[in-house]
This record gives structure tokens, sequence and C-alpha cells, in this order.
């Protein structure tokens, strides 16, 4: 039975692999330098705006360590697709970047699915956008996903909200469940 993650549950821990093709955990265990963790989901290799995406985010990653958040980006894609993009798509991301999340893995998360338009685009089905941003409890404080490339949030944005329900204890939100 499939379970999809939603605000407020546990991050759950999932395992992909780092461009040295090494089985990782996508998230580290709690305690660590950071509280605060960020988890990016990209398109993969065939996307642009997946790569002026995190170029943005690495421009602001200091600001994220400085706010006490690791950040770390994955996608669907091959090992070699991966290496492929952190050398010719982006710049040198100074966050880690995964590959090969697997289907189930997108699914228990709750991300949108696509398939490749053609064999040119790629040759798997890959997430759309999401990130999730987990509190030091291990819970998702804010989650967002979206089923087409454009629609992301500003990470600028992002980055003062998250420091505002930081300095505020501010709750998850989203948690109501309707009977």
């Amino acid at each position: 039975m499939q379970t999809i993650i939603h605000p407020g549950d546990n991050f759950p821990e999932l395992f992909v692999k780092s461009q040295d093709n090494i089985d990782t955990a996508l998230t580290r265990a709690f305690p660590s330098e950071s509280d605060w963790q960020m988890v990016v989901v990209y398109r993969g290799v065939h996307c642009p705006k997946c790569a002026s995406y995190l170029n943005e985010l690495n421009e602001l990653y200091a600001e994220y360590k400085e706010a006490n958040i690791d950040v770390v980006a994955v996608s669907a894609d091959s090992v070699a697709q991966l290496n492929t993009f952190l050398q010719d798509k982006v710049d040198s991301l100074d966050f880690a970047v995964y590959a090969e999340l697997s289907e189930t893995q997108m699914n228990d998360l709750g991300l949108y699915i696509s398939e490749p338009r053609s064999p040119e685009e790629t040759d798997h089905n890959f997430a759309e956008p999401g990130i999730f941003v987990i509190n030091p409890d291990n819970k998702v404080q804010i989650l967002d996903k979206s089923n087409a490339p454009f629609s992301r949030p500003d990470l600028k944005g992002l980055l003062n909200g998250i420091k505002f329900i930081q300095s505020k204890d501010y709750p998850i939100r989203g948690t109501h469940k309707s009977a």
C-alpha cells in the first residue's frame, strides 16, 4: 500500500546514489551540523529550468547554511546522467546532488511523475519538482510539489519563511484532516 508523506509526517529514510555510485542516505541523521534540512527534487539532466533553479539555489546556499539548513538535491536520473548534469548543465554546486530516486520513492513522497515525451528527452519516468523542508524533529515542516517545471517556490522567499518559522516557533501548517 502506498503511503504518501504529508506535512507533519516524519521524513522517511531514503537511499539514493551519489555521483560516485555509492548508496547514500538522502538525509542525514540528527543531530548534525545543521538542525534543518531541505530536499529539492528536480526533474533531471533534460530540464534546463532545473539547472537554472539549482544554480539560483547555489547562489543562496551560504544564506541557507547560515540559517542552519542543510540542502540536498535529487532526481531519478542515473549516476551517468547525474554526472553529465553536474559537469555540463550547472555551475559548481556547493551542496550534494544525488541520483536514482526510485519510482516507489517518488510515489511515497507524493510527487507527480511524468513519462518522457521522447527517448531524446530521457529514458525513464521522472519526478516533477518538489521541496521538502524538514525540521529538527525530522518532521516535514514545509512541502511544495508541482506537476510542471514552471511552478516552483521563490528560493529567497522560502528562506525568509523558514527563518520566520525558526524564530517564532511557528507550527506546521496544513495538518488538519477532515472526517
